[in-house]
């Protein structure tokens, strides 16, 4: 049987806030990079978004597609 993969859709910035919400963060007026950090450390995962790493660890990160277009 063939392995899928699973693509997420690309995060928006209410969507972003409302998940640090989540976690406690107040997003006030981060920038959506730093942001992004302060969520995935909440995660237990490096804060690497933006890092343009092709061979990324993360394959379940939600922002995993966003991030790998960065240049």
């Amino acid at each position: 049987m063939p392995s899928t993969v699973v693509v997420k859709p690309r995060m928006n910035m209410p969507a972003i806030k409302a998940k640090a919400q989540a976690y406690g963060i107040s997003p006030g007026r981060m920038k959506k990079a730093d942001l992004i950090h302060q969520i995935q450390l909440a995660e237990g995962c490096t804060a690497c978004y933006g890092s343009g790493s092709q061979d990324c660890p993360w394959t379940d990160c939600c922002f995993r597609e966003d991030c790998l277009k960065i240049k």
